[in-house]
């Protein structure tokens, strides 16, 4: 049985085909266009694949909620040309087959449940660290949805005292991603974070503000595991860095198991980059026993 996946990204899109096990068969990236151009070389490629579902993973705001009329949209994103636009509806129509809808950073945090290092585990979070800064929740054994879905990495921090930098998020400055994602190291440094990977005092920055909100996280969430991707971790110093000043922030306040092996709670992603087309892989098939039941 084979299955299509889409993982929609605000810089490209990636399509594939898979199968229950998990192993993708076939993938092919496709610039993030406008609607009008990249809409119908996705569905040009999913038409031929007989799949028996499609699963989304996609950038967001998205409407996850099924009662609302405009479930499967994508919202209020600064991709003016996506706003309000029927990614659902589309495929829906063009294929004719069961689509499986959830954020992008929700579909990484499903893959890594279903096939990675989450596997078995019933609460876990999926945080990527890019051009942004997503968060994926997993709480009793389900993504969690809420009211539209949780947008941690709009978590407000309060600037460390020596950093004067007013943050680059437009609606908040002082959010997690307004102060933490790679837009926000480039202009505050004046140099993109690969460019800056020897000046040592730019990432025990970063690490305090990741640190800061992860630490928050442990307390609302109590995770068993926390996953870290995104282009900014590929910085070699940052898993320790995150993981000393997380230990210190706790302040010993939580005793547990999971708690005392740091290198082994926060993690980098465990499926080679695969976790989010994987993730909406698992969507996919969700989707399709949800209508055969219903």
């Amino acid at each position: 049985m084979r299955f299509g996946a889409l993982e929609a990204g605000g810089t490209k899109m990636v399509c594939a085909v898979g199968t229950e096990e998990g192993r993708i068969l076939d993938r092919v990236s496709i610039p993030t266009e406008t609607p009008e151009i990249t809409m119908p070389k996705l569905l040009a490629y999913f038409q031929d694949k007989d799949i028996e579902a499609l699963g989304i993973g996609c950038f967001g705001p998205v409407d996850l909620d099924r009662k609302s009329e405009t479930y499967g949209h994508i919202m209020m994103t600064p991709k003016l040309a996506w706003r309000g636009y029927d990614i659902c509806g589309y495929f829906r129509e063009g294929l004719n087959v069961p689509v499986g809808f959830d954020t992008d950073v929700n579909g990484s945090m499903l893959g890594e449940s279903t096939w990675g290092c989450a596997k078995g585990l019933d609460t876990a979070i999926y945080i990527t660290v890019g051009t942004g800064v997503g968060v994926g929740v997993l709480a009793g054994g389900k993504l969690l949805h809420g009211m539209q879905h949780p947008e941690g990495g709009h978590m407000l921090i309060p600037a460390r005292k020596d950093d004067s930098y007013k943050g680059k998020c437009p609606s908040h400055g002082h959010c997690l991603e307004g102060l933490a994602a790679g837009p926000a190291i480039e202009e505050r440094w004046g140099a993109k974070g690969t460019a800056l990977a020897d000046r040592q005092e730019v990432w025990e920055l970063e690490a305090y503000y990741l640190a800061y909100a992860i630490t928050n996280y442990i307390f609302v969430l109590s995770p068993q595991k926390i996953i870290v991707g995104g282009g900014v971790m590929h910085q070699e110093q940052m898993f320790p860095l995150v993981r000393k000043k997380v230990t210190e922030m706790l302040g010993g306040y939580l005793k547990t198991k999971e708690l005392e092996n740091m290198e082994s709670y926060i993690v980098p992603p465990s499926l080679h980059d695969d976790q989010g087309i994987m993730g909406a892989l698992k969507l996919g098939m969700e989707e399709r026993s949800q209508c055969q039941d219903s």
